[in-house]
């Protein structure tokens, strides 16, 4: 699908790796952004949103928190997520450090994606939890709402982020949208066509999507 230019859900982030620690939280339906990027964003992929006037300009610096309060702030996470136990998802540091996550996310039971656990990376802002973490797939999906690239079209990624939300809920409500897309906003067009509508067409491209990971 295009690239260049401005359009709806057309641009987010890139990543990989994963390792595993269950958490627990009560999943959070989608609800999934109109994403508006311009193709230069990409260099900009990991820094906070710039504020568009001067007023969200002193507005996001009295409320962007020192390096030590982003580090509490995850060390806090992580141990949540550590001491909860749900099973189908999953997230931790890598290689010990607390801006660069990896999580799991099993597939939702009766849908395209039971039986696959997808991978997922977040590298967070150092305005975190003000801004919310950049997260892509690792693992080759095939979504309505999910790139061919593993970026993500959900409006909690965009401007439906709040410092009320965690890396718990955030893993919940990217679990529940693989069960429940937007396909009037979709990354991936053909996705959105063929969802609920042929069921093992579907369910083929999801597997030999998943499948090019495992090669």
């Amino acid at each position: 699908m295009p690239v260049n230019g401005q359009m709806d859900c057309t641009e987010a982030r890139l990543a990989t790796g994963v390792d595993p620690f269950s958490i627990q939280h009560s999943p959070r339906l989608p609800s999934v952004a109109h994403c508006s990027f311009s193709s230069t964003a990409m260099d900009a992929q990991n820094a906070a949103p710039a504020p568009s006037s001067p007023t969200k300009m002193a507005a996001a610096t009295q409320k962007a928190p020192d390096g030590h309060s982003v580090t509490k702030r995850l060390q806090q996470e992580l141990m949540t997520l550590m001491m909860s136990q749900t099973p189908g998802v999953s997230a931790f540091p890598e290689d010990g450090n607390l801006l660069q996550w990896a999580g799991t996310i099993q597939g939702p039971e009766a849908t395209y994606y039971e039986g696959m656990t997808f991978k997922i990376r977040m590298v967070f802002p150092a305005n975190y939890p003000y801004a919310p973490p950049n997260c892509t797939f690792t693992t080759p999906m095939y979504h309505p709402n999910i790139d061919m690239a593993g970026r993500i079209c959900l409006d909690i990624l965009q401007d439906k982020w709040s410092a009320a939300h965690s890396i718990e809920s955030l893993l919940l409500s990217l679990q529940s949208l693989l069960a429940q897309p937007n396909n009037a906003s979709p990354l991936n067009g053909q996705a959105a066509e063929l969802w609920g509508k042929e069921d093992a067409a579907f369910r083929e491209k999801v597997l030999a999507r998943f499948r090019e990971g495992e090669k």
